[in-house]
């Protein structure tokens, strides 16, 4: 099966190069904006791909003709989608709409990311059934494009996922477990809200969920995280607890403490039963998943 990967430069982007190094019946091409960053460059091709840009997309899917593409590449950061909107809507809505019209043309399936930030947050874990009611501008923007995935393309599955961690070699940016850790290892105070709530996503888990969907070519919505149901101070009391940090640093804070200038879904966090049946999705617990990161940082 051949299958290129946008954003393969972010963190679940490299997952998934690592994941199909070692799948010899997957023929992969890589794409990002840029250079490739991944550290051992064999075992697939490499394209430098604007996503943003209608006619390296339609260019790059016709020379390849992929059987499926894996669409990672997106804006993420919150605030920052708050503040530059234009250049949210680029990346997370019409490059969405160019991937699915060449994928539409050269008769390829999309799975395509979404978020947990759809959703309003008053109650959770939630099912694929929720009715989304974002309260971002990030989360209009993936709302968005799921719409676009929904109405238009011929062949999708769209995976929601929640608040990803892990480690590659290049990171672009951190990740809640990486902060905490850091942070705390350098024996820095931290404000920690105590009233958001999430299933938090191992990268290789999502990776995992990913390759699953490609597989099977599985049509509709998926959700795709951990099964770990917490808050985000217990996410970081847990990151301290595992690495033996200390934990009086930790300080209780709330959403309208910390300021930020996007709004967050208070709760959320994924009923994971589908993806379980239908795709034989396994994710770690949120332990197991430290561990993982525990021995990548001990190799590094």
């Amino acid at each position: 099966m051949k299958i290129l990967i946008t954003g393969s430069n972010g963190l679940l982007g490299q997952k998934l190069i690592e994941r199909y190094q070692s799948t010899p019946e997957v023929q992969l091409i890589a794409t990002a904006r840029g250079a490739d960053r991944f550290p051992n460059p064999s075992g697939y091709v490499y394209e430098s791909l604007d996503i943003t840009n209608e006619i390296e997309v339609s260019t790059i899917i016709a020379k390849h003709k992929p059987e499926v593409i894996i669409n990672t590449a997106a804006m993420t950061n919150v605030d920052a989608c708050e503040s530059d909107k234009e250049g949210c809507d680029k990346l997370n809505v019409d490059a969405v709409l160019y991937l699915v019209q060449a994928c539409n043309d050269n008769g390829v399936h999309l799975v395509h990311l979404s978020t947990d930030f759809i959703f309003n947050g008053t109650h959770g874990p939630v099912t694929e059934e929720e009715q989304p009611d974002p309260l971002s501008y990030y989360g209009h923007s993936k709302w968005k494009a799921e719409q676009v995935v929904i109405e238009k393309a011929k062949s999708w599955s769209i995976a929601r996922t929640v608040l990803v961690y892990g480690i590659v070699s290049d990171m672009s940016r951190s990740n809640i477990v990486l902060w905490a850790k850091g942070a705390l290892e350098s024996g820095k105070s931290i404000n920690v809200v105590s009233d958001q709530f999430r299933t938090p996503t191992l990268a290789e888990d999502l990776a995992q969920g990913c390759a699953l969907l490609a597989s099977k070519k599985a049509q509709g919505i998926y959700n795709i995280s951990g099964r770990d149901f917490m808050s985000v101070f217990d996410l970081v009391y847990k990151v301290a607890t595992y690495w033996k940090l200390d934990k009086s640093l930790l300080n209780i804070s709330t959403s309208e403490g910390i300021k930020q200038p996007a709004k967050r879904p208070p709760i959320t966090g994924f009923i994971l039963d589908k993806a379980v049946k239908d795709l034989g999705y396994a994710p770690h617990s949120f332990e197991e998943g430290l561990a993982v990161l525990d021995k990548q940082l001990n190799q590094q």
